[in-house]
């Protein structure tokens, strides 16, 4: 059997599709699985890196919503189907599953010409428009988010790695922390802003940090690989780590005991899947899918939630800090945030695709 995934541009697009690809090589070795992207998203680093066939086909960004302005982009979007058709035809695809991004709208339209079954998967409450016209050619519609604007979809969770459902994040702390060269019996603040980074989550976290050193609390601040800081934080006790980027996310989340964080999709269903409550700042732009991620967590007691807007180093001081001195309110809240978790969608969507294919 050969199944190829099309997800790409944002680690949000890419991890689910590898999670569902490591689960169905988990189910059965023998699957050919051959993943589809564009050379402009982090596919071209982390496919290859997880050991997965990628092939490349032009990217062709699409608006928002379906308006008149799609009429300016047909030669291009009739190239990427056909690249993509090809690709279908050359590994013979017994199953395309979509997970958005640019490169998901060509390929649901290339599949739909080869009259391939198509499964999609919709992490967001809010769906972009590859996966709203996905949906429309298929049956098999599967969500991240219990209230999803997709018409008769299933609600299975999101996809994620192996090494993130497994965190035992108690037993892994003292290991983790050392890791990244952090003391064992300090409160640990998690600063990050997903896959790219966040400007505004680094500048405040930065200039808060005289006041979380002076109030004994260590941070492991990831900026981004894109983002650079003019002035980083002098050596000191405690420990502020800075880094551009980390690769063994499981090890971060094991070693903090909040997070201070965007609220994408998979972000949301990481934290919660490991029980690692996080201060929430829905990025202000897109169709607002963040807020709604953020929201429910903070209603089911898992996290705190605020505009980028509201944002500052005294905002860090007065609500994320006393969280990191107030041990049973952190426990309380792990619970919470692990209730609105799933851990098991990635075998759940495998068995689905294997039963669709065949």
């Amino acid at each position: 059997m050969r199944v190829v995934l099309a997800g790409g541009g944002t680690a949000g697009h890419i991890e689910p599709a590898l999670a569902l690809a490591d689960a169905l090589r988990h189910l059965d070795p023998s699957i050919g699985i051959t993943c589809v992207g564009t050379e402009r998203g982090l596919e071209t680093r982390l496919v290859p890196a997880r050991g997965y066939e990628l092939e490349l086909v032009p990217a062709v960004p699409l608006p928002r919503a379906i308006t008149p302005s799609l009429l300016t982009v047909p030669g291009r979007l009739a190239g990427a189907i056909n690249a993509t058709a090809g690709i279908l035809d050359r590994v013979k695809a017994d199953v395309l599953v979509g997970f958005g991004g640019y490169v998901a709208t060509p390929a649901y339209l290339a599949a739909k010409r080869r009259g391939l079954p198509i499964v999609v998967h919709e992490a967001n409450p809010r769906p972009g428009l590859a996966n709203r016209l996905g949906a429309r050619l298929t049956e098999h519609v599967f969500t991240g988010f219990p209230d999803s604007a997709l018409p008769k979809a299933e609600f299975i969770g999101t996809p994620l790695r192996r090494e993130i459902v497994n965190l035992d994040r108690l037993s892994m702390g003292d290991k983790a922390r050392s890791w990244f060269g952090l003391e064992n019996d300090r409160p640990t603040l998690l600063v990050f802003g997903g896959s790219q980074g966040a400007r505004s989550l680094n500048q405040a976290a930065l200039a808060a940090a005289p006041v979380l050193r002076r109030a004994g609390v260590q941070v492991l601040h990831v900026l981004g690989p894109k983002n650079t800081v003019e002035q980083e934080p002098p050596p000191g006790d405690p420990q502020y780590v800075l880094l551009p980027y980390v690769d063994r996310m499981d090890f971060a989340y094991a070693a903090a005991d909040v997070a201070l964080c965007r609220s994408g999709a998979l972000t949301c269903a990481e934290l919660t899947a490991v029980g690692l409550p996080a201060a929430y700042v829905p990025l202000p732009h897109g169709n607002g899918e963040q807020r709604i991620n953020a929201e429910r967590i903070a209603r089911g007691g898992g996290g705190l939630m605020v505009d980028d807007a509201g944002l500052s180093p005294d905002w860090i001081i007065q609500n994320v800090l006393p969280m990191l001195h107030d041990p049973e309110r952190v426990a309380a809240m792990s619970e919470a945030a692990s209730r609105l978790g799933r851990k098991d969608a990635d075998i759940m969507l495998a068995r689905k695709v294997l039963e669709i294919a065949r």
